[in-house]
């Protein structure tokens, strides 16, 4: 059902303005869009449908087909509905622009796992605002709107987020990757091979990235920026590192994988272009190792799968995401990628193909 119809059922009247935003699987390059790095995520086929119109008072209502009900309250108030937080934040900061001076209705449609680190809060944030500069004919960028639909997430929700998610479904289509500089936002995009599939697999485990890990990991990468005198740690060089000798060494470590991912980023961009691949496997493997271990933001349950991945053929596989539960991403050869997919997940009967 699209965006379309099913707003239809929920309001009994036609929309607006009808917009899709695809969620995000990254590449490679996690953890480092707070500090400086640059990263490499693909828009994925999948994504969040979202219909919408305008009211003249101040109610915002919200239907889902991910979750039961129509939630419904003001816009100058908190939602009542965890799941509408979203897209009623959204409004008020577009209230808060003065983009809009009403509320809306507005019905959503996706078929993104909540929990599996495919953006599909940032996929909502953008739809939200995409669909309302279509409404108001305010004049916005795409880039622009990836910033406010972060500043949603750090500001309205309270998650510390950087700016790849936003950035990534906001500017990329399906069958792109975006290579970005998440300082500067100078990006380019690099058509995914036809004989190199990206596997999205989920473990089964969700998390909630506002659950506080997320957040810790962030905190302590803030402690480095601090000793350091720099926001951006991607940029610092393993010397400086290995000189911090007064640094915590658990700070140290995440510290390292921020330098290290980075420069990985850096190569795994090339390898994309130039189609080389087994090196480009290697280095996401190289990736999941440092999440594994400086980063710590893997689980057994995840390093299972992504060790599976790697036995049954897959030139690389590495977490994605915001880490502690989700998805894993697979490059696998297109020509046996069916017959690995089967094998894995024989073996991993909790997992599923997410794209």
């Amino acid at each position: 059902m699209s965006a379309a119809e099913f707003f239809r059922d929920q309001f009994g009247k036609a929309p607006v303005h009808s917009v899709f935003v695809p969620g995000r699987v990254n590449l490679i390059g996690e953890h480092i869009d707070y500090n400086g790095g640059r990263v490499l995520p693909h828009a994925l086929h999948r994504g969040v449908s979202l219909a919408l119109s305008l009211r003249a008072d101040s109610t915002i209502r919200v239907s889902s087909d991910r979750f039961d009900g129509l939630s419904e309250g003001r816009l100058d108030q908190s939602p009542s509905d965890p799941w509408a937080k979203y897209a009623v934040y959204t409004c008020q900061l577009a209230r808060d622009l003065g983009w809009i001076k009403g509320g809306a209705d507005l019905g959503v449609v996706s078929d993104l796992s909540d929990g599996a680190g495919l953006s599909s809060s940032a996929a909502l944030c953008v739809a939200v605002l995409k669909a309302l500069r279509e409404a108001t004919k305010v004049s916005v960028s795409d880039v622009e709107i990836a910033q406010l639909a972060r500043r949603v997430e750090n500001e309205y929700i309270g998650m510390p987020c950087g700016i790849m998610d936003q950035m990534a479904v906001a500017v990329a289509r399906p069958g792109q990757a975006l290579y970005l500089d998440t300082a500067s936002l100078d990006f380019e995009t690099i058509p995914l091979p036809e004989d190199v599939a990206f596997v999205v697999m989920h473990s089964g485990i969700h998390r909630e990235l506002a659950d506080g890990r997320y957040k810790q990991r962030k905190e302590e990468c803030d402690v480095a920026k601090e000793y350091f005198g720099t926001e951006d740690l991607c940029h610092l060089s393993t010397s400086q590192l290995d000189a911090a000798r007064g640094l915590d060494e658990t700070i140290q470590r995440r510290v390292r994988h921020c330098i290290s991912e980075h420069i990985r980023v850096v190569e795994a961009a090339r390898l994309l272009k130039n189609k080389e691949f087994t090196r480009f496997g290697a280095v996401m493997r190289e990736s999941h190792i440092s999440m594994r271990d400086d980063f710590e933001m893997s689980m057994p349950e995840i390093d299972g799968l992504v060790e599976t991945a790697m036995s049954f053929g897959a030139l690389g596989a590495r977490l994605t995401g915001g880490g502690f539960g989700g998805c894993i991403v697979a490059a696998v050869p297109a020509h046996v990628v069916q017959i690995w997919k089967d094998e894995v997940l024989e073996r991993h009967p909790n997992a599923f193909v997410v794209e």
